[in-house]
């Protein structure tokens, strides 16, 4: 944003640290609730966190119960009305922010991260190559069908169909009784392929990243490069782990962008003020 005729940029953390840390919360916090859920099902657990369960906390509820909740006025089974306020929140920080949810609160995403660093120690430069450019680039666009079957067969059933492939809700029901096999091969096969490359299941599969990801088109703050200062080294895009090449844009707009902010000065880049998340324009 521009104060009195200068650039002000949203934030400038020394590091992105701080991500870390937001991601390790937010896992534990999820972790500790879904296993609550299960050991209040049994008579133990804390009582006033016994409601609280996966369904109730994940956003992407809202968005599959839309179609009957304006149809009929009522919510797919199992979904809460917090899945729904948490929906439009998604929604509104994604405007403002773009997919912050992806980049800084989905334990999945932080989980597939973790297991792509293993991957690059072991695999160094052979890590993220097993496709060729361009099927990576096709492959992309099926988490928007995904994200079709998913609303259409959810507003065909009237029942969380996705849940038994979920590997977001596998991962915290491996010891439910909840637990379905279809979302534990997904979780596995998503975890294997976290080994060779970066967030698999967010780049080619999931439906959330699909909705969030449409904000990067017209968000307010941006990821932007000032090519007056780049050097071209390229740091910008090596750090992405969406694998975004960011040292080729002027303003991030990619539907994959999970606002991570690893690619920004305060980060990565070895030049000040060159990529900056902000409102202000590019020079």
């Amino acid at each position: 944003m521009k104060l009195f005729g200068r650039q002000i940029t949203l934030f400038r953390p020394r590091s992105i640290k701080i991500r870390k840390v937001v991601q390790i919360f937010f896992f534990v916090l999820i972790g500790f609730i879904s296993i609550n859920h299960t050991l209040a099902e049994s008579g133990k657990g804390i009582a006033f966190l016994s409601d609280a369960s996966l369904h109730a906390l994940c956003p992407f509820g809202g968005v599959v119960t839309i179609y009957q909740y304006a149809t009929v006025g009522t919510f797919v089974q199992k979904i809460h009305e917090s899945s729904f306020a948490l929906m439009v929140i998604g929604f509104v920080l994604a405007l403002l922010f773009g997919p912050v949810f992806c980049g800084w609160v989905c334990p999945l995403g932080s989980v597939q991260e973790f297991f792509s660093g293993i991957g690059r120690k072991l695999f160094k430069r052979r890590f993220n190559r097993i496709l060729p450019a361009k099927l990576d680039r096709v492959l992309r666009y099926t988490r928007y069908v995904v994200l079709a079957w998913v609303v259409y067969m959810t507003a065909a059933s009237g029942t969380l169909i996705f849940s038994d492939y979920d590997p977001y809700f596998a991962l915290f029901n491996l010891w439910s009784s909840e637990l379905a096999i279809g979302g534990v091969i997904v979780l596995a096969v998503t975890l294997a392929l976290s080994l060779v490359m970066e967030r698999p299941w967010c780049k080619y599969a999931c439906p959330y990243g699909a909705v969030l990801g449409i904000s990067n088109l017209f968000r307010v703050f941006k990821i932007k490069r000032q090519e007056s200062t780049c050097i071209a080294c390229g740091a910008c895009s090596k750090r992405c782990p969406m694998n975004i090449p960011v040292d080729t844009q002027k303003v991030v707009r990619d539907h994959q962008c999970i606002s991570c902010l690893e690619c920004t000065s305060e980060a990565v880049c070895p030049v000040a003020d060159t990529v900056n998340y902000s409102t202000g324009g590019v020079k």
